[in-house]
């Protein structure tokens, strides 16, 4: 039975309107699952009897686990910064790839993290510094935090003197872009803009020049985000059965040993050609780019 169920004519028309294309590289979890009940649940097959609920679960644990660095689970998403100079992270994301702000002429300047700054808790305190609390006891908090508020009103045009006063453009690019007596520090040699993730509650900061700047986050997503978005390209399918058999396997009671570690190398060994396979590495380009080697340095 093909596997193809529709026309060309149905599948390029209406043109630009259809959002399936190219979903015929990707097998649903619905059919990883009923593939597996077949391939591997029965009487003389290595599962001999083994709930669907289990199977789902495992299925869905496997796509979390691949989407990190086998499954192509990038995702973009573009935002104007306002005023707040935040973003709110996408209920999906796992980690993030790039952060990067879009020039007039559509080309992504890739903006950097900083590590010399955060949000921490600001308790409430009085005027003889002591804190203060509300009606149930707990310690009074004062948002935003005095690092955020400082953080925010500052750019990488306008850096503050760390004395307190101002510097001249001479004395800026003596200390921040020359680094001084110890040479220029690559952290800071750039001027895109910085930002930070405040993971706790999910937001990330910028700089106060990245306002009114459309930016583009590309973030690492677990694939269980929607019933759509649970799919998997056929040439992992293979290492989501192993994942599914090595975990059914060794999550049981009297099963034997050598077929928990049997199955754990098959599926290693799976997951390695899966991750070959979706690496994408074209012979073309890259003798395209080890071109560069060939020019003179003088």
């Amino acid at each position: 039975m093909a596997l193809i169920d529709q026309t060309q004519q149905a599948y390029y028309t209406p043109w630009g309107l259809n959002s399936d294309y190219g979903g015929y590289q990707f097998t649903s979890i619905k059919d990883v699952i009923n593939n597996f009940m077949v391939a591997y649940v029965g009487e003389n097959k290595i599962i001999s009897k083994i709930k669907r609920t289990d199977v789902a679960f495992y299925a869905q644990r496997a796509i979390a686990e691949f989407s990190f660095d086998t499954l192509p689970s990038d995702k973009a998403i573009e935002n104007e910064v306002g005023p707040a100079l935040i973003m709110i992270l996408p209920q999906d994301y796992v980690n993030y790839v790039r952060l990067s702000w879009t020039d007039l002429q559509g080309i992504e300047r890739i903006i950097y993290p900083t590590r010399d700054t955060s949000n921490p808790l600001n308790y409430n305190q009085d005027s003889a510094f002591e804190y203060t609390y509300d009606s149930n006891g707990a310690v009074a908090l004062t948002t935003p935090s005095t690092t955020l508020e400082r953080f925010n009103a500052n750019s990488l045009q306008q850096l503050p003197n760390p004395n307190g006063n101002n510097l001249s453009s001479g004395e800026l690019i003596n200390l921040y872009r020359y680094g001084q007596r110890y040479g220029l520090d690559p952290e800071h040699a750039q001027s895109n803009g910085v930002f930070y993730i405040d993971q706790l509650k999910g937001i990330i900061h910028f700089s106060a020049d990245m306002v009114n700047r459309t930016v583009t986050l590309k973030y690492i997503s677990d694939g269980l985000g929607t019933e759509d978005e649970m799919v998997v390209h056929k040439f992992a399918e293979d290492a989501i059965y192993k994942y599914i058999a090595h975990a059914v396997l060794s999550t049981r009671a009297n099963t034997q040993e050598y077929l928990v570690q049997r199955y754990k190398k098959e599926m290693f060994a799976a997951k390695r050609n899966a991750k070959i396979r979706l690496s994408n590495l074209k012979l073309g380009e890259i003798t395209q780019l080890m071109r560069n080697q060939s020019k003179w340095i003088k």
